[in-house]
């Protein structure tokens, strides 16, 4: 028997998922703790949505073992695994009001009615639609909608929430506040969370821990700030951060680093001599006097309260994230200066991260 603090345990072992000829999940391996809010990803296609369902049992995958709490539950029916969805589309019945959705999974177990009552305005009230339980789902927003999607979900408690892309149909106001409500709902509930989305930014500021998926496997797992510091690919390196890091190709040479004719200063390695690839952050670029890279300026970005600006360095774009616009003007030519703590560097062949 699980102990509650030890409810929502996850591991999937070598999960394989085939199409045909086409391998959709190549061997997953995860382990997700309780009560963690654990973010799955990835680019569209990238198998994390699939992923999820095989985690619901609503997908049969080839290979491999679903465990929840250190039981096997392969072969289980979703109703047997304890799980609530919440899809992309919110999958509410048209016909019934906002207590009945909500009230829907209860009354497939049978509970009585007042028991029912009880709960539903509970589950309301924590998503804050309470006094909207009469109405129909035609009759809200779509903010309203994903609320009563998630109060459906939590109304039964159960020991796994799995989110499938849940913000993707609220404008960008919207995803800003719900995000940070859903953060505030897992933590009071103190459930177990795996959340779906291509959006890195909402991975990076929702998540305990995160995977990152890539043509069906998982490149990397961490913290955000772990992913972010140190991408384990050229992959990831060009996927996560907005704007991504840049990458640019370089050399070493006797223990310096070179892009083009242009030595990096201030930045020494142990690295074999050879081609690699060079990362480097938006932050991390300034514009200089004199011995930085040659850059020419394309795009001035006015964000308000930081600019984005874009250089082009022999033909590769690479973007510059600043507090303040620089002096020089679109079509002019600058030295760019690289903070040499702040160098990532890559294998051009594998794309796998190398020693500095």
């Amino acid at each position: 028997m699980t102990a509650a603090g030890d409810a929502g345990h996850v591991r999937l072992d070598g999960i394989v998922k085939r199409h045909g000829a086409f391998t959709a999940l190549h061997g997953i391996d995860l382990t997700i703790r309780p009560g963690e809010f654990f973010a799955l990803l990835g680019p569209s296609g990238s198998g994390k949505t699939t992923t999820l369902r095989v985690l619901a049992g609503l997908e049969p995958h080839d290979e491999g073992r679903v465990f929840l709490d250190g039981v096997d539950v392969t072969g289980k029916e979703p109703g047997e695994r304890d799980v609530a969805m919440v899809f992309q589309s919110y999958a509410l019945y048209p016909h019934m009001s906002v207590a009945q959705n909500i009230g829907f999974p209860l009354r497939m177990i049978g509970m009585a009615a007042a028991d029912i009552a009880r709960a539903v305005h509970d589950a309301a009230a924590r998503v804050h639609i309470e006094h909207l339980l009469e109405r129909k789902p035609g009759q809200l927003s779509g903010g309203q909608q994903q609320r009563c999607a998630l109060a459906r979900a939590i109304v039964r408690k159960p020991r796994l929430f799995l989110l499938d892309e849940p913000l993707s149909n609220l404008d960008a106001k919207l995803r800003l506040e719900t995000r940070v409500e859903l953060r505030k709902l897992q933590r009071s509930l103190g459930v177990t969370a795996v959340y779906v989305t291509h959006d890195q930014e909402e991975a990076m500021t929702i998540a305990d821990r995160l995977a990152v998926f890539m043509d069906g496997r998982v490149v990397q797992v961490g913290t955000p700030a772990e992913v972010f510091a140190r991408p384990a690919t050229l992959a990831v390196a060009g996927f996560i951060g907005s704007p991504p890091m840049n990458l640019l190709a370089g050399r070493v040479a006797g223990g310096h680093l070179f892009i083009g004719t242009t030595a990096i200063a201030g930045f020494a390695t142990q690295a074999a001599d050879g081609e690699v690839i060079v990362g480097i952050r938006p932050a991390a670029l300034r514009v200089a006097e004199a011995g930085g890279l040659p850059a020419r300026l394309e795009l001035v970005e006015d964000l308000g309260d930081s600019t984005i600006v874009d250089f082009t360095v022999g033909d590769t774009p690479v973007k510059m994230r600043t507090g303040r616009p620089p002096a020089a003007r679109e079509g002019d030519m600058v030295q760019l200066a690289l903070d040499p703590t702040a160098l990532h560097l890559f294998d051009p062949r594998t794309g796998v991260r190398r020693a500095a």
